[in-house]
């Protein structure tokens, strides 16, 4: 129900979502191009660490800026998405982190590095709040757990592309070459201009003014501190399954880089898959059950991922292990602008998926530190045992509103 300070002109009527593909299909490359440029960092790290003279942990902290930097971009962003729609701050934030991601390219220094990546992250965080309300008000309700679970893996697409480009690109020139493939995401921005319609559900729920925005968020401050943890508790199983994941592989392995980039790729399809049939199982059974399947089985995959005594074993266990914390996160996007009340849709549940990532942004960086006292496969491990409980445990805590009318 939209609150008492936004305008919902009587002559609207709550018609269906017009164009919910176009508004999917942006938003989803949107994110993985995001997480493209992510993920190229993470492959890289090693290498770059090396040019720029620094430890794995110094180099893992340029991963934790970039997250801790993502709740000022769903700041800004998010509060541009509820007070002048969905499409232009979309559009903006796509530019701008197209920029960033070729300017990093040309870092010539660890300093500059680690700048390029904080602006990054203000980029990134601006990204999904605004593409998820934007594509689940337009999706239609029936469907909205297997278009989350589909918006969702654009991540993991991007994973899955980073890895590719890693393994054809950087054995032959390196790792700068990388990121000039950024500039592609400025090209979408054209697509959402000219083809992606303005949310329905913005335009009969939108503000009058600044402060009566500012009054709806301030009333729903409960529901933040929530959405908030459970956040934090997602990006823990997230991040801390996957930043490390190549540098695992190299330390403990031994793979090389056409190695590490084909099994991060297929533990990527193995993540496809995963957000894709849990957020379809979730529009059957709902949303809390769904991530909370996903998160307990997730805990019996960890001895396989982590400690596999052969190679098949390894191959299997990241495939696995990737569909289930994928297959969780494949209904956040539904689950959380379900919670969250129309007139604020743009701004909550963006903005608290990004608080959540800060909390969560050290992770890579603690993983690092333990295994220069342990092994990546111990630390890895200890880190995922803890937080998929903890997140499943939220997660069960909190409320849902499956399939509720938006609008």
């Amino acid at each position: 129900m939209a609150s008492s300070d936004a305008t919902s002109p009587a002559s609207l009527t709550h018609a269906t979502p017009r164009g919910h593909r176009a508004a999917v299909i942006a938003s989803f490359l949107g994110w993985t191009l995001d997480a493209f440029d992510f993920f190229l960092v993470v492959f890289s790290l090693t290498a770059i660490a090396k040019e720029f003279h620094k430890t794995d942990a110094e180099l893992a902290l340029t991963i934790t800026v970039t997250l801790a930097f993502r709740p000022i971009g769903a700041f800004i962003f998010g509060l541009m998405a509820d007070r002048y729609g969905r499409k232009l701050p979309l559009m903006i934030d796509l530019v701008f982190f197209s920029i960033v991601e070729v300017l990093t390219g040309f870092a010539p220094n660890y300093a500059t590095f680690f700048i390029l990546r904080a602006l990054f992250g203000i980029g990134m965080g601006g990204e999904w709040g605004v593409g998820a309300s934007l594509a689940m008000e337009k999706a239609p309700k029936g469907r909205r757990g297997v278009l989350s679970g589909l918006l969702q893996e654009g991540y993991a697409t991007g994973y899955l592309l980073a890895a590719v480009c890693y393994f054809f690109v950087f054995p032959r020139w390196g790792w700068r070459p990388m990121f000039f493939i950024g500039g592609v995401p400025a090209l979408l921005a054209v697509f959402v201009r000219f083809r992606v319609e303005e949310s329905e559900v913005w335009q009969r729920t939108k503000h009058k003014d600044w402060s009566s925005l500012g009054r709806g968020i301030a009333s729903h401050w409960r529901l933040f501190l929530y959405l908030t943890l459970l956040m934090a508790g997602m990006n823990f199983v997230s991040h801390g399954t996957q930043d490390m994941y190549p540098t695992f592989l190299q330390r403990d392995w031994g793979f090389s880089p056409q190695k590490r980039a084909a099994l991060t790729a297929f533990s990527m399809i193995g993540a496809i898959i995963g957000g894709v049939t849990f957020g379809y199982l979730s529009d059957r059974i709902g949303r809390r059950r769904s991530i909370v399947i996903a998160l307990v089985l997730a805990i019996l995959i960890i001895p396989l991922w982590a400690f596999s005594p052969s190679l098949t074993g390894l191959v299997i266990g990241a495939f696995a292990m990737q569909f289930m914390v994928q297959g969780a996160w494949g209904v956040i996007p539904a689950h959380i602008t379900e919670l969250s009340p129309d007139s604020v849709r743009g701004f909550l549940p963006g903005f608290a998926y990004q608080c959540g990532v800060l909390i969560a942004s050290s992770v890579a960086y603690l993983e690092a530190l333990f295994a220069a006292r342990t092994s990546y496969a111990q630390s890895m491990a200890i880190v995922a045992v803890t937080v998929f409980s903890v997140a499943a445990i939220i997660a069960w805590a909190g409320r849902e509103k499956h399939a509720v009318e938006f609008g």
